[in-house]
C-alpha cells in the first residue's frame, strides 16, 4: 500500500467547511496553539509522528499554469496530515478516545461532521473525506515514534558519558558504563516489523462489525432488506 512505509501509515483527509466559519476554525487553532490543555489527550498519544490541520480558502489552490482553468469552488477546505504507527483503525479510535472534545472543535464547522463519538460515524466521515497517498516516504521504516523518541534518549546519554571517562581508570570506566546502561536499559531494542498490528487491527475490525450488525438490527425490517 502507498500510503504504509514500514510501521509507519500516513493519512491524508480533506473536509469542506462554508467560508464564514473558516476563520472561526482558524481562531480555534491559534488557542490550541497557546494553551496545550485542549491537546492533552492528543500530546498523550505515542504512535503518532505527526499532526497538522491547515485551513486552504476556495481561492488559494494553486494553478500550474495559465493554460489551467480557473476553478470556482464553493467552499474552504480543511486539510488533516497524520503520520502514526499501526493501523488505520487503532488510530481513528484512539484519536476519538483520546481527545473526543479536541476533535470536535477542530472539525465542527465542517461540512457533515458527525462528532468523534459514537466512533463509527466518525469512521465513516473519515473513510468518505480521506484521500490516498501515493507516495510516501520514511526514513526508518522499521521505527516507531517510540523508537525514535528512545534513540534521542541514548544518542544523548552517549554524548553526555564519553567526556565524563576520558580520563577514567579501567574500573571507573566499568562503573560508569554500567550506570549508563542501567539508565537506557528500556531504550535499548531491536527494530523489526510489527507483527502485533494486524491481530489488533483484526479486533478492531471485528467490533466495528459487530457494531454495523446492531445498528441494522434497530432499522425497520424493511430497510434491512434494502441494505
Amino acid at each position: 500500500m502507498s500510503n504504509i512505509a514500514g510501521k509507519a501509515y500516513a493519512m491524508n483527509a480533506v473536509t469542506p467547511m462554508h467560508w464564514y466559519t473558516a476563520w472561526m476554525n482558524k481562531f480555534f487553532f491559534w488557542v490550541s496553539g497557546r494553551f496545550t490543555s485542549f491537546l492533552g489527550g492528543l500530546l498523550t498519544l505515542s504512535l503518532i509522528h505527526y499532526a497538522r490541520w491547515v485551513i486552504v480558502k476556495a481561492d488559494q489552490f494553486p494553478r500550474l499554469s495559465p493554460d489551467q482553468p480557473k476553478e470556482t469552488l464553493k467552499y474552504h477546505y480543511m486539510i488533516f496530515f497524520s503520520n502514526f504507527n499501526g493501523s488505520w483503525d487503532q488510530y481513528v479510535d484512539s484519536f476519538s478516545s483520546a481527545i473526543s472534545g479536541g476533535l470536535d472543535k477542530f472539525w465542527i464547522f465542517s461540512i457533515k461532521y458527525p462528532k468523534s463519538i459514537p466512533m463509527l460515524p466518525f469512521h465513516r466521515y473519515i473513510t468518505a473525506n480521506q484521500i490516498w497517498t501515493d507516495h510516501y516516504y520514511n526514513a526508518y521504516p522499521m521505527a516507531s515514534s517510540n523508537d525514535v523518541k528512545s534513540a534521542r534518549r541514548v544518542k544523548d546519554g552517549l554524548l553526555a558519558f564519553m567526556p565524563n571517562v576520558e580520563r577514567a581508570s579501567p574500573e571507573e570506566f566499568q562503573q560508569k558504563y554500567n550506570r549508563l546502561l542501567l539508565s537506557l536499559q528500556h531504550d535499548l531494542s531491536q527494530m523489526d516489523a510489527n507483527q502485533v498490528v494486524s491481530l489488533a487491527a483484526s479486533s478492531v475490525e471485528h467490533r466495528l462489525h459487530k457494531e454495523i450488525e446492531k445498528e441494522k438490527e434497530r432499522l425497520p425490517v424493511r430497510q434491512r432488506a434494502e441494505m
